[in-house]
């Protein structure tokens, strides 16, 4: 009777454990995924932090490289200073025009033509009173020239057109003296000048040269 009962109870206690050994292949593969899927995770956790870190360092790259290496030095400024405007006795006036003034001079056998009227300062006394004039004398005939036919350009004289006032020359050193119209070849020219004493303010004038036509009107340039 005791063998029976031992023998009918075997089956009871193999059955048992077979179900623990079914139970532990279970967690065993639980545990098994679990591990993977934590070694996928820190795998993936660690590929995010290797491309977060290469995109900072490629930003730092392009900030260190759009920066000078050098700051400039602050240039100091200066604020605009106020300047004077011109009174209406110095303002600049245009100058004569090529051709505007051409006067004939001893009829037909030449030509005067002023090149420029222009107001300079007296070297010996500072004043703005001086009219430095030039003019080119051109030789228009061939022949029919004779050796008195000589134009003084030390002579010539200017005269205010409101008020009919004459000015000279400032001295016989400031001209060119005389041109002869016999020494100078057929179409050919001479240039000469002179310094006529002209006081401030006058900005036109007629001016007369020897054996020439009047120029009028010329203008005066600063």
């Amino acid at each position: 009777m005791g063998l029976q009962n031992r023998n009918v109870s075997q089956p009871a206690y193999t059955e048992t454990r077979n179900r623990g050994n079914g139970v532990s292949t279970f967690l065993s593969g639980v545990a098994v995924l679990l591990s993977t899927l934590a070694l996928g995770c820190s795998g993936y956790v660690a590929y995010e932090v290797f491309t977060l870190r290469e995109t900072l360092n490629a930003t730092n790259t392009v900030v260190s490289s759009s920066i000078p290496t050098q700051v400039p030095s602050p240039t100091a400024t200066t604020s605009p200073q106020a300047t004077a405007s011109p009174s209406p006795a110095s303002a600049t006036i245009s100058a004569i025009s090529p051709g505007q003034f051409v006067q004939p001079a001893f009829g037909k056998k030449a030509e005067v033509e002023l090149l420029s009227a222009k107001r300079i300062k007296d070297p010996e006394t500072g004043n703005r009173d001086v009219v430095n004039l030039q003019m080119r004398i051109r030789r228009l005939a061939t022949d029919g020239v004779v050796g008195s036919d000589i134009i003084s350009v030390a002579s010539t004289t200017a005269r205010n057109p409101d008020t009919s006032v004459t000015y000279k020359g400032v001295a016989l050193n400031r001209s060119t003296g005389s041109v002869s119209l016999f020494q100078v070849r057929p179409q050919a020219s001479a240039d000469a000048y002179i310094w006529l004493r002209v006081p401030d303010g006058i900005n036109n004038l007629d001016i007369f040269v020897p054996d020439t036509a009047a120029f009028k009107n010329v203008p005066i340039s600063f």
